[in-house]
């Protein structure tokens, strides 16, 4: 994978490792010498570790060589849905996902991160209740951080109303107050970073009904233009986006990015904030144009790239 991504030599690809063994959770993998390979953290993804005990062993390990955990924070039995649980979801007759999916997750994590005393990571939470207890997790001096995707700061679950697919995501678009609990706390420093939480997919995986299609928004592309709304919105003033983005995700992960100071690598983008740009299907760089801001009008747009002080793109 990194000789794959040094030959192609336009972005720095760092990987994380599988927490267990083919992310079956059931035995550790050799995290010390995936982290030896290069690998920056690890994981299981989305993938249940059902045994606490699995869990706890997996995070004593992680504690003992000071390797990052990151959870994406889901009860494998409670997430069989395809919709936040609410109103919006009765009324459509589609299967509702609580917020208990990832609490009771976030919960359960949180506990066994303090008995352990491991260095964790929380991916992509949705839930205004999943900040409040990981807030008040660090304030007991745990060391967890939490990030949050672009598209869970923008909509709610109300934009499933016409049945569209592209906003079939998982975890699923929230009520209106968590998306105000979420801002909140990234206001007040309880959420670190962003995310463009990116998950292309093809044009058929999201032509069936709603709850048949695949999950996942492509949200690379857009992401910098998505964030540029709460600018706009006031809710974030520019610099402070921008460390949301590049510095505090960095430290997070503990490498030497995100910074224009001297001696730094220039990893660099450069971008113009009053630009605007309609992202399209034909003209996507990715691979999948599942999206709900194809076609959209937006404002700012990255007109150059540098790798270590190489352009690699230019608009």
């Amino acid at each position: 994978m990194q000789d794959k991504a040094r030959d192609a030599g336009l972005a720095r690809v760092l990987p994380m490792g599988a927490l267990t063994r083919g992310l079956e959770g059931e035995q550790l993998s050799p995290m010390h010498a995936l982290a030896s390979s290069g690998c920056i953290a690890f994981s299981n993804s989305r993938q249940p570790i059902r045994s606490s005990l699995v869990l706890m062993r997996c995070l004593e390990y992680a504690a003992t060589h000071d390797l990052l955990v990151l959870f994406q924070a889901q009860d494998a039995e409670l997430s069989r849905g395809c919709m936040h649980d609410d109103t919006t979801s009765t009324r459509l007759g589609l299967q509702g996902i609580p917020e208990a999916a990832e609490t009771v997750e976030v919960a359960r994590c949180l506990m066994l991160i303090e008995q352990t005393g491991a260095r964790a990571h929380f991916g992509q939470i949705s839930c205004e209740r999943s900040a409040r207890m990981i807030m008040e997790a660090r304030s007991r001096g745990l060391n967890v951080s939490a990030d949050v995707a672009i598209h869970h700061l923008l909509l709610s679950d109300v934009n499933v109303d016409g049945f569209d697919s592209s906003f079939h995501v998982i975890p699923p678009l929230r009520s209106q107050l968590d998306r105000a609990g979420l801002r909140q706390a990234l206001l007040a420093n309880g959420i670190q970073a962003i995310c463009s939480d990116h998950q292309p997919q093809d044009a058929i995986a999201k032509q069936a009904p709603f709850a048949a299609t695949e999950p996942g928004m492509s949200g690379l592309e857009t992401l910098l233009s998505l964030s540029l709304m709460l600018v706009v919105q006031d809710l974030l003033e520019l610099p402070r986006l921008i460390s949301k983005l590049t510095a505090e995700p960095a430290a997070i992960l503990g490498i030497e990015a995100g910074t224009l100071q001297t001696g730094a690598t220039a990893d660099i983008c450069i971008f113009d904030p009053d630009a605007t740009w309609t992202p399209t299907a034909q003209g996507t760089r990715s691979g999948g144009s599942n999206s709900p801001f194809m076609g959209v009008e937006l404002r700012g747009r990255v007109t150059r790239t540098l790798l270590g002080g190489r352009v690699v793109y230019a608009l």
